[in-house]
C-alpha cells in the first residue's frame, strides 16, 4: 500500500529526477527523508513492479532514427501468436492489444537506412496479418506520460508548463551528427540507473569520465535536445491506472493545429499526434489518455470531445498488453534480426 511519502516520491522521478552525482540524496531533501530512505523506497517500489524503471529518455528522431505507430488486422484466433512475432523485432517498444477492427497495436523505431514500409509489410508477413498500417507522427503536440499520483485533476485544460515536450510549430526536430563519446554515453545513460548511492559512476568509469562529466554530457543532451527528460516508468496499471484509452479523431486538416493545441492541453492527455488516414482508417488525431478506471477516462474524452468541437471520434482502450521496453539504440540486435529474417540492411528509409 503506497503511503502519501511514497505518492510524492512517484511524482518527483516521474517529473524532476535529478541528475546529481548523488540523486537520492537530492531526492531526500525535496521530501525532508534520508536518501537511505529513498533508496529502501525505490527498492520496494521496483519489487512490487510498480516503477519499471529509471533511465533517460531520448528524441528518438534526434538520434536519426524513423519511428511508427503501426495498426495491424490479425485474425483473433491468432492475436498472441502475431504479437509474439512481431515481438521479436528489437525496434518495437510498445505493444497492445486493441479494442477494434485492427487489433494489434505496436510502436517501432528504426536505424537510419533502414526503410519503415518494408520492416512494417516484413511483420505483417511473418505474423501472417491481414493488413498493417504504418502510422506515423505528422506533427506532435505533445508527448510525456506523468501519471499523478497525489490528486485526480479534472478533465478541464490546464497550462503546459512543459514547453520542451512540445513544439510549437508541430514538427519535431531534425537528426543531429553525434561523436563516438556521444553514441557511448547514450549507451549508458538508456540503462536502467544503479540503486547505489552514487548511480552514475560505474557508467562514468567506463566512459573514463568522472560522473561530473558524463552529467555534464547529459545536461548538453538535453540542451541539444537529445534528452528529453531523466525519469522513471512506471507500470501503469499497478500504480492504479486501469483505463489505457486511444482516442482517434476525426479532423479536418484546416484544424489539426488548432484542435492538437486543445486537445493536448488536458493533463490526462500524455501523447497528441497527427498521423496519416487511409480509406480504411479516417482518423488524423491521436490523444493517449491514462485513467485509473474506464468510466474516468471516457469522462475525458467527452471532456475533450466538447472543447475541441469533434464528435466523429472513437476510444481504443488497451485489452493485453504484449511488450512495453525503452528502446535500446545503436544496438547490433536490429542487423541481426535483418540477418534472421530475410531483411536486407541499406534498404531505403522512407521519412516519418
Amino acid at each position: 500500500m503506497l503511503d502519501g511519502v511514497d505518492k510524492k516520491l512517484l511524482n518527483l522521478v516521474q517529473n524532476q529526477f535529478p541528475l546529481t552525482a548523488q540523486p537520492y540524496h537530492a531526492l531526500g531533501e525535496k521530501l525532508g527523508i534520508s536518501g537511505e530512505e529513498v533508496l529502501t523506497r525505490i527498492r520496494a517500489l521496483k519489487q512490487s513492479s510498480i516503477i519499471r524503471n529509471i533511465s533517460a529518455i531520448f528524441d528518438t528522431r534526434r538520434l536519426g532514427y524513423q519511428t511508427s505507430l503501426v495498426a495491424m488486422k490479425v485474425e483473433p484466433s491468432r492475436l498472441d501468436q502475431a504479437a509474439k512475432m512481431v515481438n521479436k523485432h528489437p525496434g518495437i517498444s510498445h505493444n497492445y492489444a486493441r479494442n477494434h477492427a485492427f487489433n494489434l497495436w505496436y510502436t517501432i523505431a528504426l536505424p537510419p537506412g533502414r526503410s519503415l514500409e518494408a520492416t512494417v509489410e516484413r511483420l505483417r508477413e511473418l505474423s501472417e496479418g491481414e493488413s498493417a498500417r504504418p502510422l506515423p507522427t505528422l506533427k506532435l503536440f505533445k508527448i510525456g506520460v506523468k501519471l499523478e499520483m497525489e490528486e485526480e485533476k479534472p478533465p478541464q485544460e490546464e497550462t503546459r508548463e512543459d514547453g520542451k515536450t512540445i513544439f510549437p510549430d508541430g514538427c519535431a526536430p531534425q537528426p543531429i551528427s553525434l561523436t563516438e563519446l556521444d553514441v557511448a554515453a547514450i549507451c549508458e545513460l538508456q540503462t536502467d540507473l544503479a540503486l547505489t548511492e552514487r548511480p552514475f559512476m560505474e557508467s562514468a568509469e567506463r566512459l573514463k569520465l568522472s560522473e561530473e562529466g558524463l552529467i555534464q554530457v547529459a545536461g548538453r543532451f538535453k540542451e541539444k535536445g537529445i534528452l528529453r527528460r531523466y525519469a522513471a516508468v512506471l507500470y501503469h496499471r499497478n500504480a492504479g491506472f486501469i483505463a489505457n484509452g486511444m482516442g482517434v479523431w476525426k479532423v479536418e486538416p484546416s484544424r489539426i493545429k488548432e484542435v492538437g493545441m486543445k486537445a493536448s492541453a488536458f493533463p490526462q492527455v500524455s501523447h497528441c499526434y497527427e498521423r496519416p488516414t487511409y480509406p480504411d482508417w479516417p482518423y488524423s488525431l491521436f490523444t493517449m489518455v491514462h485513467s485509473r478506471t474506464v468510466e474516468e477516462c471516457d469522462r475525458v474524452v467527452q471532456a475533450i470531445s466538447e472543447k475541441i468541437g469533434v464528435s466523429d471520434y472513437k476510444v481504443l482502450y488497451s485489452t493485453k498488453e504484449y511488450k512495453k521496453v525503452r528502446i535500446k539504440y545503436f544496438s547490433p540486435e536490429f542487423e541481426a534480426w535483418e540477418k534472421e529474417y530475410g531483411m536486407a540492411k541499406g534498404l531505403s528509409s522512407v521519412p516519418d
